[in-house]
């Protein structure tokens, strides 16, 4: 199956009519975060979907405040997987959004042992799954990355611990993040860890992956 995952940045080649082009045989769509709603709809509504995806730290940049009601707008036409587990086209996949908490703003940020809460929020899914499939999980989209992986160490930017114990926990076959932004091509963008290979997808990636067996 072949994969678009974006994240944190509105590249223009994918925002124009040469996503055609780019990603004309991609069978589903992955967002990790601090993407304009505008930009997901663009993407879903050029290549089809479906598109799942988790809201960033940034909150308004997905989600958007709206006067005199103060309701909020989720991108059209997308699946926010949050909290969530997913079968689509025989992978299994689910979502954890937000960044560590670093300052007063209540959403979107979390300290470690509330992701942890998130984390373990998940676990009935995840057991049927293991039921049902043989495995737990093949894929798990996050905004913020795994404590000491493609981290860095200012506290918006710090990886979270409960991914690292998901990974040793429940193996994923991927981890695809975002939230770090790349500035130069030596940084680290592909780690392996266990059976779980970590993804950072700032701007956009094109990945195959196959449906596992069990």
């Amino acid at each position: 199956m072949k994969v678009l995952t974006v994240s944190d940045k509105v590249d223009e080649l994918v925002y124009s009519p040469a996503i055609k082009r780019l990603a004309a045989d991609v069978d589903l769509i992955l967002g990790c975060g601090d993407l304009p709603a505008y930009y997901l709809e663009f993407i879903v509504t050029m290549l089809g979907g479906p598109l799942f995806y988790v809201i960033g730290n940034h909150a308004n940049a997905v989600r958007e405040q709206q006067k005199p009601y103060h309701e909020w707008v989720y991108p059209g036409g997308c699946v926010n997987i949050d909290g969530h587990v997913v079968e689509y086209g025989g992978l299994l996949i689910a979502g954890l959004e937000g960044s560590m908490r670093y300052n007063a703003n209540p959403y979107f940020q979390y300290t470690e042992r509330e992701m942890a809460r998130k984390v373990w929020g998940l676990f009935p899914s995840l057991l049927m799954n293991r039921i049902r499939y043989g495995r737990y999980l093949d894929i798990l989209i996050t905004h913020a990355p795994p404590h000491g992986i493609h981290d860095r160490q200012d506290r918006c930017h710090r990886g979270f611990q409960a991914f690292v114990n998901f990974m040793e926990r429940f193996r994923p076959r991927y981890l695809i993040h975002g939230h770090v932004h790349l500035y130069h091509p030596h940084q680290t963008v592909e780690t392996i860890f266990g059976d779980t290979t970590v993804i950072n997808t700032y701007g956009y990636r094109l990945l195959e992956i196959d449906e596992a067996t069990g």
